[in-house]
């Protein structure tokens, strides 16, 4: 179910920018094969060289056992542009 933004929202600077991040790593890792429903998906932020990067790491929801797996996109916080992607081993 939908439900429509509020201005407050729409305002947040930070929001916006994480929600355009994650779009942009949800169309890689659809691009790459991964299955976005049956992955426990964890966001973190840095900064580097004056720059934000977020990392967005997509792992198996049964990850108690298993080793690897994770699909993980880095992308630029000004520009949502990607910048690497990794997969583990």
């Amino acid at each position: 179910m939908a439900v429509p933004l509020t201005t407050e929202v729409l305002q947040d600077d930070i929001a916006i920018s994480f929600a355009r991040v994650l779009a942009t790593a949800n169309r890689k890792a659809r691009e790459s094969g991964v299955d976005l429903l049956n992955c426990l998906i964890s966001v973190t932020q840095r900064a580097t060289d004056g720059r934000t990067v977020w990392r967005v790491n997509y792992g198996p929801k049964d990850y108690i056992g298993r080793r690897g797996c994770d699909f993980i996109v880095e992308i630029n916080a000004d520009d949502e542009t990607i910048s690497r992607v990794l997969r583990g081993q």
